[in-house]
């Protein structure tokens, strides 16, 4: 089944842009164009599509605003963020507010396409440069000392010695495929892994996920 996805952006050359890089998958299906942050979160629910393509920077309603109310009204909805300032607050904040992941707007268009995979299928945050770029912004909003190790946090104590092992792959940035490769295992048994991680965290998808293992010590931050 394709792929349906919705592209927000306020300029309408970077939108046909997009829409003319993904027309040439046959497992994606662009079903609108928003042109502002209100337009899609209408769109949203009007459409239901697998993936929103949200720009962060917009008049009126931006894209951080937009992904909240998206994620408020549909749970399960997939925003891949794009921006053109790499990691940065407004960014940042999106991810708090239920964003699956995000993506430069100069990024190769075979990585938009990934990434959009991606995002649909849960799999992976996005593409594992942004990832890297996400995991050195939770490092800057982190306290710089620890109470103790990681074994000592309450939740943790739910995961098995094995998940505890896939979730502190999945914070460095390690695809599904590469923590089957690190770990021996199939990518159906890695999937299923991280899936009862979340269930057992209470969290939405892999960006939460990131954000806890260092949170909780499990993985020490990046530094410069």
């Amino acid at each position: 089944m394709a792929i349906t996805v919705l592209i927000t952006d306020d300029q309408p050359l970077i939108r046909a842009g997009f829409r003319m890089v993904l027309e040439e998958q046959g497992d994606i299906v662009v079903i609108g164009e928003a042109s502002d942050g209100e337009e899609a979160v209408r769109l949203s629910l009007q459409l239901e599509p697998d993936v929103v393509l949200m720009d962060v920077r917009m008049p009126g309603i931006d894209g951080i605003e937009a992904t909240r109310r998206i994620i408020e009204r549909r749970p399960n909805a997939k925003v891949l963020v794009l921006t053109t300032f790499d990691v940065d607050e407004y960014v940042f904040s999106a991810l708090r507010h239920g964003a699956s992941g995000f993506l430069l707007k100069d990024a190769r268009p075979a990585d938009l396409v990934d990434a959009i995979r991606a995002v649909a299928s849960g799999d992976a945050v996005v593409a594992p440069s942004a990832t890297r770029r996400l995991l050195d912004a939770v490092a800057g909003h982190l306290p710089d000392g620890r109470s103790g190790p990681a074994a000592a946090v309450p939740e943790l104590e739910r995961l098995t010695d094995r998940e505890r092992e896939v979730l502190g792959l999945v914070a460095e940035g390690l695809s599904n495929t590469e923590i089957a490769a690190a770990l021996f295992i199939s990518e159906a048994t890695v999937k299923s892994h991280v899936g009862r991680v979340l269930s057992k965290l209470g969290l939405r998808d892999r960006v939460p996920a990131v954000v806890f293992a260092y949170q909780v010590g499990l993985v020490p931050p990046p530094r410069p």
